[in-house]
Formats: structure tokens, sequence, C-alpha cells
């Protein structure tokens, strides 16, 4: 049996007296990747901060890797690498000085040219931080989060706005990352999204979990239960169309 790395016991948040996140618990498994999916205002966000260190918590308790968030925050964020669903650096910087004074606010000296390599970004050594697209900002910010190799990684929404080649891009950056034996914990709105990375999904919704297993799973349990819905087989979708006529390589 896989062991858990992050466990939340009866996690609550309360703003203005109405709970945002309501008594919940669940596991996160080393090397998985854990989706936390859910409509707006259904906790998703709040919980992530939570776990994160940057929302003190109400009732309930955290760990990860066995340090508790609450008591332990400084070492938590040692171990923790945290992608945000808006990036944000300074315009004037160069790439490589980003990378840089991020392993140096860690105690780390890394090879900056290996960490823009791995996110596709080895030719914007040079560039400016203003200069780079959506996607390239998100795959920086990728770069950034794992220059001290934390043991669990959070995307709070990472696909949000980019273009279909970035899109699916970004996915084979969370698979690679999951691959180097990281934990991956993300928040998506795209449930095809969430099918096609994650091994196992909590679905909120008013600050509760209302479902938690593997996507497959889900779906066979709704089919279970006698859900049907008009058949259409095919073999590909309009993305695939999109992605076949203008290619796969990423654009500037």
């Amino acid at each position: 049996m896989t062991t858990a790395i992050l466990k939340i016991r009866n996690l609550t948040k309360n703003y203005s007296g109405k709970p945002a996140v309501d008594n919940i618990s669940l596991d996160v498994k080393k090397g998985e990747i854990f989706g936390i999916l859910g409509p707006n205002g259904a906790g998703k966000t709040t919980t992530l901060e939570m776990i994160e260190t940057m929302r003190s918590i109400d009732k309930g308790k955290i760990t990860i890797d066995g340090l508790d968030v609450a008591s332990q925050p400084n070492e938590v964020k040692k171990i923790i690498g945290v992608q945000p669903q808006t990036p944000a650096f300074q315009d004037k910087q160069k790439l490589y000085e980003i990378i840089e004074m991020f392993a140096a606010a860690y105690g780390e000296k890394v090879n900056t040219q290996e960490f823009l390599e791995d996110v596709k970004l080895a030719e914007k050594t040079n560039s400016y931080a203003e200069q780079l697209s959506g996607g390239q900002k998100q795959r920086l910010s990728i770069a950034t989060a794992l220059v001290h190799s934390p043991k669990v990684f959070f995307l709070d929404e990472p696909t949000t706005g980019l273009d279909p080649q970035a899109r699916r891009n970004l996915w084979d950056l969370v698979r690679m990352v999951r691959d180097r034996g990281v934990t991956v914990i993300m928040t998506t709105h795209y449930l095809d999204e969430a099918e096609l990375l994650c091994d196992r999904v909590a679905i909120m919704d008013k600050g509760k979990i209302i479902a938690l297993d593997s996507p497959h799973n889900l779906i066979r349990k709704l089919l279970d239960r006698g859900f049907k819905k008009e058949q259409r087989i095919e073999q590909a979708n309009l993305e695939d169309v999109f992605i076949d006529l203008t290619g796969k390589a990423l654009r500037d």
C-alpha cells in the first residue's frame, strides 16, 4: 500500500461564520497526481492555501511528509513547490536571473540552463520576463517552483487561458514532474484535463468533499447508477483537428 504524503483531518475554514471548507478529510499518496475539482466557491483554493501554509486553519490538522502545517510552516515550505494561477515576475529580469534568484531564496545553486531546457525555454535564457507569452510564463513558473527539489508540487488551474499547444505541453510537464517522484496536487476547471492527468480526484461542493476516487471509477459508478446520454463515438475531437492543422510545436 502506497504511503500517504499528505494527510488532512477534519479541516475547516470559516468566513463570516459560514464554512468555506467544511470538515474535510483525505489522504494523498506519494507519487500520484491528485486533482481537487469543483465549481467556483466550492472551497478548492481555500483548501490549497491552507495546505500551502498561506492561510490559517480554523479547525483540523494537515501534515505533509510528517510535518504539521500549522506548527511547522517553515519546514513545510522547504518541501513544497507552488505554481500560482497567475504567475508574476519582474518585467526587466532575464530568465536565467529569475531561476538563480528563486534558487538562492532556498539556499540552492542550480544549472539554470538545465531547468529552462526542461520547460522548453532554453532559447529564452537571456530574454526578459515581459517578453514571454502566457504559456511561457506558466512554464517558467513551474521551473522556479522546482529549484529546491520539492516533494509535493501544487498547481492552481495551470492551463487557464492557454492555447491548445501550450495546454498539451503543460500536461507533459506535469507528467514529467510526477515521473521524477514528485507528488502533484492540482485544481482545474477542465474536466477532460483531470480525467487525463489525475490518478484520483476529490470533487468539492459547498466546502465538502462529495466524491473521491479515480476518474475511471467515478465514471463507472455513474454508469452503474443508470446514467445514459446520446452516444457519439468519435476517434478525434475539434482540438485534435486544430493541433493536426497548426502543429504541436509551441508558439512564441
